[in-house]
C-alpha cells in the first residue's frame, strides 16, 4: 500500500506532536465547557468520545483519499465562548446540544454555497503568509518564554534540537520530543496520577431547540468557529502550497458535527497551529509524503477518543512547559517561511505586517479573535494603499 510506503518515523512525530499540542492546549476549555451545562463525569466522556472520533476520521480519510494533508480540530475558542455563555447557568445540556446542531447546520450551508472559499480566494497571499506568521509567532515566543518556570528542561530540548537539525534534520522534533520525555521523568516531572483506565462510551442526548440558546450559543459558536478557526485554517493550507477543496471539507466537518453533537461534538473545523505542524518540512522534506503526517494525526484522535480517559490523563500528564516547547521548536520553520512569503513583494510588505502584528496582538473584539481582526486590517491597509496609488488617483 502506498501509504505504508510514504509513511516515516518524522511524519508519525509530527502526527503525534499535532495531536499532543492540541490536545493539551485546550482540553481544560473542552472539560469547563461540558461542565458549565452541568455534564456527568459520563458525558463529559462522551464528549472527547465525539470530539476525537470526529477529528479524526474527518483528518485520516480525507488525508488519505486525497493524498494531501488535511487537518481537522475542535473549535477552541467555540468552546471558550460556550463555556461563558453557559456560566450563566441558564442552559442544561438538552438546549446545548440543540445550538450544536444548529451550527453544524448553519456550517454545513456555509460549505455547500461555497461562499466562505470564494471569500478566501480573494485574500493575497502575502496577508495570508502574514496571518499564519501571526497565529504561529505566540508558540515560538511561549517555548522561550516557558524558560523562566523550567530552565533545565528548555536547554536539553533546546540543545537537542540544535544538534539534531545539524546532525538529521528530519528528525530533529523526534530527538528533541523524545530528550524532553526522558528529562522530564527522570525528574519526576511527570504527571502520572491523572491516568485512570478505563474507555469511553457514548452518552445520547436528544436535542431541545430554544431560540434563546440559539441566539447565546449558536451563532456565536458559528462566527467564532468561521472567523477564528476556519479563516486561519485556511490561509495555513494555502500558506503551505496545498490546494485543497475548502467548500467540501467545510460540508464535511458540519455534516460529522451533525452525526456527533447529540454525543457532544459542539463545532469541527480546520486546524491552524496543529496543521502548520504536519504541513512543514520538519513532517517530512517531500510535500507529497506529509499526508502521512495528517493521517497519523487522524489515527491519535481517533484512539483518543475509543479510549477516553486513558489517553486523556497520558496526554496531560507531560509537563506543561514540555508541550510548550516542543510546538513551539516544531513550528520555528514554518514561522520563518511564513515572514520571508509575507514580507517578499514591497508592494504588499506593509499590509502584510500589519496582519502579522495585529494577528500576534492577540485582541479580541465582539468576542471574535485576532486572527479575524487581522486580516481585516491588512486587507483595510491594501485598499488604501492600492486605492491610492490607482491610475485614477494620480490622473485627478
Amino acid at each position: 500500500m502506498q501509504f505504508f510506503k510514504d509513511l516515516s518515523l518524522s511524519a508519525v512525530s509530527a502526527g503525534f506532536v499535532a495531536v499532543l499540542v492540541g490536545f493539551t492546549s485546550s482540553v481544560a476549555i473542552v472539560f469547563q465547557a461540558a461542565q458549565s451545562f452541568h455534564a456527568t463525569p459520563a458525558e463529559i466522556t462522551s464528549w472527547m468520545w465525539a470530539l476525537g472520533l470526529g477529528m479524526g476520521l474527518c483528518s485520516l480519510l480525507p488525508s488519505l483519499v486525497l493524498r494531501k494533508p488535511v487537518m481537522i480540530a475542535w473549535s477552541t475558542p467555540g468552546a471558550a465562548v460556550l463555556a461563558t455563555a453557559g456560566a450563566t447557568g441558564q442552559f442544561d445540556m438538552a438546549q446545548a446540544v440543540g445550538a450544536f446542531v444548529a451550527c453544524a447546520a448553519l456550517i454545513t450551508l456555509v460549505g455547500l454555497t461555497g461562499w466562505f472559499e470564494r471569500v478566501m480566494n480573494r485574500i493575497p497571499a502575502e496577508i495570508a503568509a502574514g496571518l499564519l506568521a501571526g497565529v504561529l509567532a505566540r508558540f515560538g515566543m511561549d517555548a522561550f518564554a516557558a524558560a523562566q518556570t523550567a530552565l533545565p528542561l528548555i536547554l536539553v530540548m533546546l540543545g537537542v534540537y540544535l544538534l539534531s537539525r545539524r546532525a538529521a534534520p528530519r528528525y530533529a522534533v523526534v530527538a528533541t520530543l523524545g530528550a524532553g520525555i526522558a528529562y522530564a521523568a527522570l525528574a519526576g516531572q511527570m504527571q502520572w496520577s491523572s491516568v485512570t483506565w478505563e474507555l469511553a462510551v457514548p452518552q445520547f442526548t436528544a436535542p431541545r431547540f430554544e431560540w434563546s440558546a440559539i441566539v447565546s450559543l449558536a451563532l456565536p459558536l458559528f462566527v467564532v468557529t468561521m472567523a477564528s478557526q476556519n479563516l486561519p485554517g485556511v490561509a495555513v493550507i494555502r500558506a503551505s502550497g496545498y490546494q485543497l477543496p475548502v467548500s467540501r471539507l467545510i460540508t464535511l466537518t458540519g455534516v460529522a458535527t451533525l452525526v456527533l453533537a447529540p454525543f457532544g461534538a459542539f463545532a469541527l473545523n480546520f486546524s491552524a497551529i496543529t496543521a502548520a505542524i504536519c504541513m512543514g518540512p520538519q513532517a517530512h522534506a517531500d510535500p507529497s509524503r506529509r499526508y502521512t503526517a495528517a493521517a497519523a494525526c487522524g489515527v491519535f484522535y481517533v484512539l483518543i477518543g475509543i479510549f477516553g480517559a486513558v489517553v486523556t490523563g497520558l496526554l496531560t500528564a507531560f509537563p506543561r512547559e514540555l508541550v510548550v516547547a516542543i510546538a513551539g521548536l516544531a513550528l520555528l520553520g514554518t514561522i520563518g517561511a511564513g515572514l520571508a512569503s509575507a514580507l517578499r513583494d514591497e508592494g504588499h510588505r506593509e499590509a502584510a505586517l500589519i496582519t502579522f502584528l495585529v494577528t500576534l496582538s492577540g485582541v479580541v473584539i465582539a468576542g471574535i479573535g485576532s486572527a479575524f481582526w487581522g486580516v481585516v486590517a491588512g486587507s483595510v491597509a491594501l485598499f488604501v494603499q492600492q486605492y491610492a496609488n490607482s491610475p485614477t488617483r494620480q490622473e485627478s
